[in-house]
């Protein structure tokens, strides 16, 4: 459920588009609202549960999340729909931080990594066939039915919750950390919201401000953290370079490839024309090499050290993501192929070796909150990514257009990137217009990739210069391996 709302998502949004009138801005918000509140309280709600009861809270988050997915498919404007995809981001949470502890309380020994590796292997592949599943339900029912598809899951899964999981608690935790959870959760969306925001207000005095708040409040959390009892975010942890490389990693890998998808996935259906279903169904070669490799990447990495595999992978999801960029008017999604190849092979290489990296250098108490941050940092990538590709991306596509397009740019005031991204051109059966919108549209594309890709290999080097074999403490079953998206 948690990682399907994200995978499936992608291929709905312009069926969203159409049928709610969203903006382009509405869409980034999409993807935003979920990962912005998963991130903002996955700390916090592993901390809670320790204290209250980790069953108590995982239900907690199945009730929220299946009524709030039940709210994304009665959503009748662009702001409930997202106002909606909050509420689930926050009962994802809960769940999130609840259910591998659940599971290792149920198990010991052979049984627990068994249990572990099955759950990892239900998500991994719950992100790899994703896509396809969305282009089916969309296409076949409509865009809701990708939220309502949770409902019966969900009751079934607390009924199975209540009937079969104990409570496990944690007598000595301590409490919330509120202070932290505020400002962390307020500098997030004022960063994300500033980014979004910032192309229709012409980086003026309010998106300033914005930004100005964003970095404020990341100060005030890093000194609340240092002096708080029980801080969400264990600021000593990053003394360890290896941890500060498996955060980056992290952040990275989120932030150059998986927030890349909302723009590729515009272009595969909106630009080429393809219904839900078949861009699914062209997105199966990223994420099925990516599923394949995993395994074997993550047997080899024990057994070799995780430094090479984490900077190989990214190595090879900036090379993949250079090899996308280069798209012209005419290309079919095949131009994508070689890029997707390549980045599917990073992707699984460098998801087993991040979760070994992330929990292998503390020790075992602490396994549970590096599994958290490392977690939060790829939510934080993705929301962040697709703010940041966003802003350049309407900037590249409205100077590219306007330039070109002359008297029908201006009539269109500040809805050109709206215009080229959501296919308007194509729907004018005007063959100038529609060219001009191609040659736009690919022309931001291209710029994201390349900076995305940079973004990639720059993580590559940094990873490979932080990650050391001397810091690793302990080889346990690699917890954060789920948390692919």
């Amino acid at each position: 459920m948690l990682l399907l709302d994200i995978t499936v998502v992608n291929v709905a949004l312009p069926y969203i588009e159409r049928d709610l009138g969203s903006s382009f801005e509405d869409l980034q918000w999409v993807i935003d609202a979920y990962s912005l509140t998963l991130a903002a309280f996955l700390l916090t709600a592993g901390s809670v549960a320790d204290r209250i009861g980790r069953r108590a809270v995982f239900l907690a988050g199945l009730a929220v999340f299946t009524v709030a997915s039940a709210l994304c498919g009665l959503a009748g404007s662009p702001l409930v729909l997202n106002l909606a995809r909050g509420v689930q981001g926050i009962g994802g949470a809960l769940m999130f931080a609840t259910s591998l502890a659940l599971l290792a309380s149920a198990y010991q020994g052979r049984e627990r990594g068994t249990a572990i590796g099955i759950w990892g292997a239900t998500i991994g592949g719950a992100v790899a066939v994703g896509p396809l599943i969305g282009g089916v339900l969309t296409e076949w029912i409509g865009w809701e039915a990708i939220f309502y598809v949770n409902l019966p899951i969900g009751i079934y899964a607390i009924a199975l919750t209540l009937q079969r999981v104990d409570e496990s608690r944690d007598p000595q935790a301590g409490g919330a950390d509120w202070i932290g959870t505020v400002t962390f959760s307020a500098a997030l969306f004022l960063l994300v919201f500033g980014l979004i925001r910032g192309n229709a207000e012409d980086w003026g005095g309010p998106i300033v401000a914005c930004l100005a708040g964003a970095a404020a409040l990341l100060i005030v959390f890093v000194i609340a953290e240092r002096r708080v009892a029980h801080p969400m975010l264990d600021l000593q942890l990053f003394r360890k370079p290896s941890f500060s490389g498996a955060s980056i990693a992290a952040f990275v890998l989120s932030a150059s490839m998986f927030a890349m998808f909302l723009y590729l996935t515009l272009w595969v259906q909106n630009i080429l024309g393809y219904s839900a279903l078949q861009a699914g169904l062209r997105f199966l070669p990223i994420t099925m090499v990516s599923f394949a490799i995993a395994p074997v990447s993550g047997k080899l990495s024990e057994r070799y050290g995780v430094r090479w595999f984490l900077t190989c992978g990214l190595a090879l999801v900036g090379i993949g993501l250079l090899l996308m960029r280069g798209v012209e008017p005419g290309d079919d999604w095949t131009a994508l192929l070689a890029g997707f190849l390549i980045a599917g092979g990073g992707i699984g290489m460098t998801n087993p070796a991040l979760a070994t990296a992330a929990i292998g250098v503390v020790e075992p108490r602490r396994s549970g909150m590096a599994s958290g941050i490392n977690s939060t940092f790829r939510q934080v990538g993705v929301a962040t990514g697709i703010a940041a590709w966003g802003a350049l991306f309407q900037h590249q596509v409205t100077q590219k257009f306007v330039a070109e397009a002359g008297a029908t740019a201006n009539r269109l005031g500040d809805h050109v990137a709206d215009f080229v991204s959501f296919g308007g051109a194509q729907q004018t059966g005007d063959q100038r217009v529609i060219r001009l919108a191609e040659a736009a549209f690919d022309s931001g594309l291209n710029e994201i990739l390349l900076i995305a890709a940079v973004v990639a290999l720059t993580g590559a080097v940094l990873t490979g210069l932080l990650v050391r074999p001397a810091d690793f403490v302990t080889s346990q079953v690699p917890a954060a391996a789920p948390a692919e998206a």
